[in-house]
């Protein structure tokens, strides 16, 4: 059941990317929002994390509801928090004993019952977009995820072992959107927090921008392939921000010998992302921020195998691709407009804060014209 729920997102997230309006055209449009409510805060000192969280968490709905969210609608506010606050308590000690002991700790209170209560309410947000899109469904016309599903629900209602439902569609849903925006702005937090702490970096990707792209036009995907200093500062990023070290826990479907240790089938393997990430024999300075980590000797952008934020193999994240436009664009975007600088007498922090994914500590940000 697995398997066929990946292909099915896979497939039409990749269709939807490809169509009418494309993936592209979605992430554009977001960036322009995004920096008309960072443009709205210039020269008040702010906290970035709502308004990339509301970019970011637009783009995967109008790929999966097939619409976006005014940073203003409370239903969206409401359905953002719960998922945050959510993601925050699953990296407590409490929701991880839970995790392992749910028949004993179900019955003691703790943050999993916000979690469960977040959840629901979550679910029953997508269940009522479910609903109308079901009433509003024309099978020849599929405007987003939810639609394509609810065609595969219909045409598979003979086959109950296929998995297609309603009910799995509100899960499938929730999974998506939490997944793809979770990660993706903390990934965008840590760029913003990086480009403060290194401004001649950030005076470098600008220099870039501002000759490839100039002043007239927003960025688009044509131009990555032509800017090798931002893309390695954004891959610099993620391998720095390590937003996920622990890879998501699997087991072995057979007795497996790995590295000369022997595996019985069902056994749980956690891979450590984090020790490739910053492996002293993978990375030449793995301790600190370096964008020459993905550039060879002639300035060219290089690729490295021990950069492995999306994991490897078959379970790779799904939304890879997806990522790595809304990275590009949202970062070359903010970067465009903006000049960004830590708040006089604030030094935040570059530890991490460590829950379900590395995220920054709470920061402050000043942006002036660019």
């Amino acid at each position: 059941m697995w398997r066929r729920q990946r292909q099915f997102a896979v497939s039409h997230l990749k269709n939807f990317a490809e169509g009418k309006k494309t993936l592209e055209f979605h992430i554009q449009q977001e960036c322009a929002f995004l920096c008309e409510a960072f443009r709205e805060e210039q020269g008040t000192p702010f906290d970035p994390t709502v308004m990339i969280n509301n970019a970011v968490a637009n783009v995967i709905g109008s790929l999966v509801f097939g619409q976006r969210f005014d940073y203003s609608n409370t239903d969206f506010q409401n359905l953002l928090r719960m998922s945050a606050e959510s993601i925050r308590l699953a990296g407590s000690a409490l929701v991880q004993l839970y995790d392992a002991f749910p028949g004993i700790c179900r019955r003691l209170p703790g943050p999993h019952e916000t979690i469960l209560s977040n959840y629901a309410k979550i679910v029953t947000f997508l269940r009522k977009e479910i609903e109308k899109h079901k009433r509003e469904w024309d099978p020849f016309d599929h405007r987003d995820y939810i639609d394509a599903y609810v065609g595969e629900i219909d045409k598979r209602k003979k086959d109950s072992e296929a998995g297609f439902s309603t009910e799995n569609l509100a899960y499938c849903s929730v999974d998506l959107f939490e997944a793809g925006t979770e990660t993706l702005t903390n990934t965008l937090r840590w760029a913003l927090l990086f480009m403060t702490k290194y401004p001649d970096v950030q005076k470098k990707v600008q220099a870039e921008i501002d000759g490839v792209i100039g002043p007239s036009r927003p960025p688009s995907m044509a131009d990555r392939v032509h800017m090798p200093y931002t893309n390695a500062v954004i891959h610099e990023v993620q391998r720095m921000g390590n937003i996920l070290p622990l890879n998501v826990p699997r087991v072995t479907s057979k007795d497996t010998t790995l590295g000369g240790y022997f595996l019985p089938k069902g056994t749980m393997v956690i891979t450590n992302l984090s020790s490739v990430m910053s492996d002293p024999n993978e990375w030449e300075t793995g301790g600190q921020f370096n964008p020459g980590h993905f550039l060879d000797s002639e300035g060219k952008f290089q690729r490295r195998e021990a950069f492995l934020p999306f994991s490897a193999g078959k379970r790779a994240c799904l939304g890879e691709q997806l990522a790595r436009m809304e990275l590009f664009l949202f970062f070359t975007s903010l970067l465009h407009k903006f000049n960004f600088s830590t708040v006089p007498g604030e030094q935040p922090s570059l530890e991490a804060q460590i829950g379900v994914t590395l995220s920054p500590k709470p920061f402050r940000i000043c942006v002036s014209g660019h």
